[in-house]
């Protein structure tokens, strides 16, 4: 086991994110989206991660149009990716606000339960 996501920079957590998902694509094979990440706060940042072609990479910043963007704070962030934050209980409670296509929202928190990208830190 590595160290505890709360010690990963945003930075370091979404290249982690990618290469978890790229040492197996076959749950992204044929699905195709730009997700626009907005973290808030002093720790914060833009990060944009693609799915294309069966393969995943993360750029900062938001240089392409997104199908859909999530705008959450680092902690919101964090539980996020622990999977003890629920997309759906998130945006009820304001925790997370989502611009863009609601499936594709939706459909990343199913893609990166299937990761289990907290297991790889």
């Amino acid at each position: 086991m590595g160290k505890q996501i709360e010690m990963y920079s945003l930075a370091d957590l979404m290249k982690k994110i990618a290469e978890t998902v790229n040492e197996n694509p076959v749950p992204i094979e044929g699905f195709n989206a730009i997700y626009q990440f907005d973290i808030t706060g002093e720790d914060g940042g833009e990060y944009q991660l693609h799915f294309q072609d069966g393969k995943a990479a993360v750029t900062e910043g938001s240089e392409h149009p997104a199908d859909c963007m999530l705008v959450m704070s680092l902690v919101s962030f964090h539980l996020f990716m622990l999977g003890k934050l629920n997309g759906t209980m998130a945006f009820m409670t304001g925790k997370l606000k989502i611009k863009g296509d609601i499936g594709k929202a939706l459909k990343i928190e199913s893609i990166l339960k299937q990761y289990n990208v907290k297991d790889a830190l």
